[in-house]
């Protein structure tokens, strides 16, 4: 194989059209974030994308011993200390005994002092709809102002949707839509995990995924997710391979079309995720909620790279910040999630 490319902030820049939607959508999550409790009619503030919190869990990173040395740097201990949370995509939090397979992984590794090494937040689907910034801009401030007055910007809605329309027309977007599909039943910890965008390795961009080991399927299948999850965790431990892929040529392994998959980049190990039996935290404590998993809170050589990806740096800081606000008030009045 050649040498990965090396990362370029180039990949990152918004233009000027692009920079005047993002403040006007920062101002929309805000008021959804203000709003959320009455939107999900919850007694704290939700967060403004996978507001719906299944579990949250302790978990250890075990680095494989048969890594490449040129990749050794970046990985100095055997292990590494996670928190993980499971989600679902869905703006607003509904009790219901079936969600959408829309579902979270999202990581957060710690270093040996208990600081912040890395936030991946992982998903189920590959791939992301939408390759223009203006357009995804305007479609999540639209879905943002509908659920603030309950219905409106419908049509808005609608007009923008037609406009991605193209982009989910792609073989690998039409294949992974079916493999969803037929999935649509099964048990969250049974699907593979995506890190959709790119990352940074140090100086180069790598994809991630988490592949489960020997998860039945069928687990909890008569069961609510929240439900079929502590009892999983309640009896069995939990482990997945994670592999990386690494950028080296934008042909076949584009920064800034998300809509199709990465080809004649080869997976490579590079360790596991285990989370043990009884390793679940108190999802109802106000402190878990207020745990951030924004990837640009990761040190330089792990955070995103990317236009849409640079879109989430500003989300998340809105979004965080209008939550703590609101929910540290709570906290300090003794009220549980």
């Amino acid at each position: 194989m050649p040498d990965p490319l090396k990362y370029n902030k180039k990949f990152d820049e918004l233009n000027e059209e692009e920079k005047k939607l993002l403040e006007i959508n920062k101002k929309s999550i805000a008021d959804f974030v203000e709003q959320s409790s009455s939107i999900s009619d919850v007694n704290y503030a939700t967060r403004n994308a996978h507001a719906k919190t299944y579990a949250v869990a302790k978990g250890i990173f075990w680095v494989d011993k048969n890594i490449p040395e040129w990749v050794q740097p970046f990985f100095d201990k055997d292990h590494f200390d996670l928190i993980i949370r499971f989600s679902n995509a869905q703006l607003k939090i509904k009790n219901s005994r079936k969600d959408i397979p829309a579902y979270g992984f999202a990581i957060q590794i710690k270093d040996e002092k208990g600081g912040l090494l890395a936030n991946y937040p992982l998903v189920n689907f590959p791939l992301f709809p939408i390759n223009s910034v203006s357009t995804f801009l305007k479609l999540f401030t639209a879905i943002n102002r509908s659920y603030i007055k309950k219905g409106s910007h419908l049509f808005s809605i609608a007009g923008h949707m037609i406009k991605i329309i193209p982009s989910v027309l792609t073989g690998s977007f039409i294949k992974n839509t079916i493999k969803l599909f037929q999935k649509r039943n099964d048990f969250l910890l049974s699907f593979d995990y995506y890190s959709v965008g790119a990352y940074r390795l140090g100086d180069y961009m790598i994809k991630i995924k988490l592949e489960p080991q020997t998860v039945d399927r069928n687990i909890g299948k008569k069961q609510n997710i929240k439900k079929a999850l502590k009892n999983y965790f309640h009896t069995t431990d939990f482990m997945a391979d994670v592999f990386i892929q690494f950028c080296y040529d934008l042909k076949d392994q584009p920064i800034n079309k998300l809509n199709v998959e990465w080809k004649n980049s080869p997976y490579l190990k590079i360790g596991e995720v285990r989370i043990n039996k009884d390793s679940l935290l108190d999802t109802r404590a106000c402190s878990n909620e207020l745990v951030s998993f924004n990837p640009f809170e990761s040190k330089a050589i792990f955070q995103p790279v990317g236009k849409i990806q640079k879109l989430r740096d500003e989300a998340y800081k809105v979004s965080l910040q209008t939550r703590r606000k609101i929910n540290k008030l709570l906290h300090g009045k003794g009220t549980d999630l």
